[in-house]
């Protein structure tokens, strides 16, 4: 079971809700910047919905509900399922989560630069690997429902 996440923690990630809908699209768009050097991994992903820019913007819009909803997963509930069943329909594995994380933390910092402090930074680290062990789980158990 995936320990809770600190008050600390959930106040930081809440607080960062209205910078991250006013740059999630910008930092989501960076990480995949970051992330797809790696061609394993850009393998994995629609180009399409990348060119299109619309895959940055889901990631964004999820990311902004997750800071949303972080002292209330039941209401983005669907939406895990949702990511989760795409996930295992596209092939990614629990050895794909730490290049996201990896790419997500450093493209925080670079578009928000300064604002991005250290506690900021370690509360969305924390507060991802929190919901990357829940779907990490959850995928598990539905490729297991595959085979």
């Amino acid at each position: 079971m995936t320990k809770p996440l600190s008050p600390e923690t959930l106040a930081i990630v809440k607080a960062t809700a209205p910078m991250l809908q006013e740059h999630g699209v910008a930092i989501t768009t960076r990480m995949y910047e970051r992330l797809f050097v790696n061609p394993e991994i850009k393998a994995l992903f629609d180009e399409a919905a990348h060119i299109s820019g619309e895959q940055p913007k889901r990631l964004a819009a999820a990311i902004v509900a997750y800071a949303k909803n972080i002292d209330n997963l039941d209401a983005i509930q669907g939406a895990v399922d949702k990511i989760c069943a795409r996930h295992v329909a596209t092939h990614v594995k629990a050895e794909h989560y730490p290049a996201v994380a990896d790419a997500l933390l450093p493209a925080i910092k670079d578009i928000l630069g300064d604002a991005a402090t250290d506690d900021i930074l370690n509360a969305w680290g924390e507060a991802y690997w929190f919901l990357a062990d829940i779907m990490i789980e959850r995928e598990k158990a539905l490729y297991g429902e595959a085979h």
